[in-house]
């Protein structure tokens, strides 16, 4: 009653050898292989960034570096609070080099945003962040985001080139969401 295990019928092949001609050829040729897809994958999903500025502070210092991942948001929109890396908004396309910017979303489409009194108003609630350097200095006038965008502002805000001056962002903008951080030793 072979072919109720088949695995009888093919018992030889248990005994074949598996490898290929260019892994018994070139004995480190798997490792390489292996190294380079892994260096593939982590370029399509995974980059590392440098913080140049302190409109991150003090959640991300000048030196840091950041790991960001770049797969969630083809699958979601950004939430509140996730902190986000993307193209300048305001740089004139065709510029080769590419300014990065990081900052954290504080509003999705459909919200309204003000800076008002020191404090952010996201649909008319008073919004708690106790992740702040120090609280804002300046007022903006009610914005509401339209679709397909999100309003971003740096932790650090009198010292950050955000939405509050440019206005929301665009999704489309959008490079990958922050994951990591390593602190560099020599700030404080």
């Amino acid at each position: 009653m072979s072919f109720l295990r088949p695995f009888m019928l093919y018992s030889t092949l248990r005994w074949m050898t598996c490898l290929s001609w260019g892994f018994s050829r070139w004995p480190g040729f798997d490792g390489l292989l292996r190294c380079l897809v892994v260096l593939i994958l982590w370029s399509m999903y995974l980059e590392i960034h440098f913080i140049p500025s302190s409109s991150m502070y003090p959640t991300l210092r000048i030196g840091d570096r950041i790991l960001v991942e770049k797969v969630s948001y083809y699958i979601r929109n950004p939430s509140i609070d996730d902190i986000i890396t993307f193209r300048d908004p305001t740089q004139q396309s065709g510029r080769r080099e590419e300014n990065l910017v990081v900052k954290r979303v504080v509003a999705k489409a459909g919200d309204m945003v003000e800076v008002c009194e020191g404090c952010l108003y996201v649909n008319g609630v008073a919004q708690d962040e106790r992740f702040l350097a120090e609280r804002p200095t300046y007022t903006t006038k009610s914005t509401q985001v339209p679709k397909g965008h999100v309003y971003v502002l740096g932790d650090n805000r009198n010292n950050s080139y955000d939405s509050h001056i440019w206005g929301p962002l665009p999704i489309k903008n959008i490079i990958g969401r922050y994951l990591w951080s390593c602190h560099n030793p020599t700030t404080k």
